[in-house]
């Protein structure tokens, strides 16, 4: 793309590909960056492009018409000059100029050579998805232990099943295509452990009843783990993994309403292989740094906040997808074009979808996202997770910060992850706090929304790539 550029799309996941179509159909000139090595995001996942013959996982996928659809405009445009599309280019900061945004990227198409990019806009649209939220327990760092999302990802992305003999737990719909995929490629599914119970849902059915689509989804796996004959424990935890040099078996318990063991009401199950998972986290970096206000969802995360047009507080920048609220692909779609709808309105271009369309994606819009708040509610943490812990858990694994630590720096007056991080080093490792800071929020500040520590660098980037920027 010769020309200028009018939008940078950040993340090529569900929300950034729609986003990204609807303001190339709309005339404008776009960049999609994103750090993998096709689009699609974590949801849309696939095997390499010279894999795919080999590897089947078109199963394993939801919306794979749209997926396609999405994917052959993008090439239109691509060839037409209109997209400039920047795979395997990591984001490590964004910061506003006088006439729009420079966002730093880091080239890694050639690895491990590094180069730094450096891209601009007028408008800026962050679509960065979420991560897994991990609680820990005693042995979760045992090799074997992997997220719901990363055993997800190695189906997705090479056909892989992290063992033969697996066991999940955590709370939500998620791990149901999780346990489906996996009978599937004739993995044993010992258990499926949900924490909450399903009358939770009794509390909240309008949004359920309203959307006919995701109680079909969700008959539709209950009839699998049937087939398969996969146990679902409800109001039960995985709360210890055992082994040696890998996982051999989990301790699971039926729990009490707050989420502590029933005493005596615990077994023993051997696994070669866990997936945990207890919902998502807002990939926020970049929106945190360029100065967007926040405000709380209903699953005890901060999001971004955006208008109905899917604005952010920042003029120019826009969000869409996780971000806003961990809700799922569809709504994620939808929100995506609703950003570049308002992108295009605020060039004074064109409007894409119509009066009667738009107005369509705005209800579905709401109504997921009255879904995904019935969804958090119904699916909460156990407010008494933390009487799994040993004081010897690791909480941290960076910087091997234990559960102990934690406690003893709360009794003496740490209110917040923050404080935590300053006394203990907890969330000062690699990971920068995405693996444990979720975790240590909930021991130090059980009550509050996690706000994400402000990160000036979202992503690792090498002294090099950042020498590149002075030349």
């Amino acid at each position: 793309m010769s020309d200028p550029a009018d939008l940078i799309v950040v993340g090529a996941g569900p929300a950034g590909m729609a986003a990204a179509v609807t303001a190339l159909t709309g005339g404008l000139r776009v960049v999609l960056i994103d750090s993998g090595t096709a689009v699609g995001g974590q949801f849309w996942r696939h095997p390499p492009e010279h894999a795919r013959s080999v590897i089947p996982t078109e199963d394993l996928h939801h919306g794979q018409r749209e997926y396609h659809d999405l994917c052959e405009t993008l090439s239109v445009h691509a060839r037409k000059g209109q997209l400039d599309l920047r795979l395997n280019h990591h984001v490590w900061s964004a910061v506003r100029e006088e006439d729009g945004f420079a966002v730093h990227t880091v080239d890694r198409r050639e690895a491990p050579q590094e180069i730094a990019v450096v891209l601009r806009a007028p408008r800026l649209l962050v679509a960065t998805g979420a991560y897994d939220r991990q609680l820990p327990f005693p042995g979760w760092d045992l090799p074997g232990v992997l997220t719901i999302g990363g055993l997800q990802a190695l189906l997705k992305g090479g056909g892989v099943a992290a063992g033969s003999r697996v066991a999940l737990g955590g709370t939500g719909p998620f791990l149901l295509p999780v346990a489906t995929s996996l009978a599937a490629r004739g993995v044993e599914v010992v258990a499926v452990c949900e924490a909450a119970h399903p009358r939770a849902w009794l509390r909240h059915p309008g949004p359920l009843l309203r959307n006919p689509g995701k109680w079909a989804e969700g008959a539709g796996y209950a009839l699998t783990l049937v087939r398969h004959r996969i146990p679902l424990r409800p109001r039960t935890a995985i709360i210890r993994a055992e082994g040696g040099a890998r996982v051999t078996s989990v301790r699971i318990a039926s729990l009490a309403s707050d989420g502590s063991p029933r005493p005596g009401r615990e077994r023993r199950i051997e696994v070669d292989a866990v997936g945990v998972g207890w919902g998502f986290v807002p990939q926020l970096d970049l929106l945190i740094t360029l100065g967007c206000a926040l405000t709380n969802s209903a699953d005890g995360n901060a999001v971004v906040a955006v208008d109905k047009g899917q604005r952010t507080t920042v003029p120019g920048l826009y969000a869409a997808g996780e971000t806003c609220g961990v809700g799922g692909a569809v709504l994620a779609v939808g929100e995506g074009r609703l950003a570049a709808e308002s992108v295009l309105a605020d060039s004074g271009a064109a409007p894409v979808l119509g009066t009667k369309r738009l107005a369509a994606v705005r209800s579905a819009v709401a109504a997921q996202r009255a879904f995904a708040r019935a969804l958090a509610l119904a699916h909460p943490i156990p407010p008494a997770w933390s009487s799994w812990l040993t004081d010897e858990t690791t909480v941290c694994r960076c910087e091997e910060v234990t559960a102990g630590v934690i406690r003893t720096v709360r009794a003496e007056g740490a209110c917040d992850h923050r404080q935590v991080k300053q006394l203990t080093r907890a969330g000062m490792g690699w990971c920068q706090g995405r693996m444990c800071g979720p975790a240590v929020h909930c021991l130090a500040a059980p009550k509050q929304a996690y706000h994400p520590t402000e990160r000036l660098v979202a992503t690792p980037v090498t002294l090099g790539a950042l020498a590149d920027l002075d030349r």
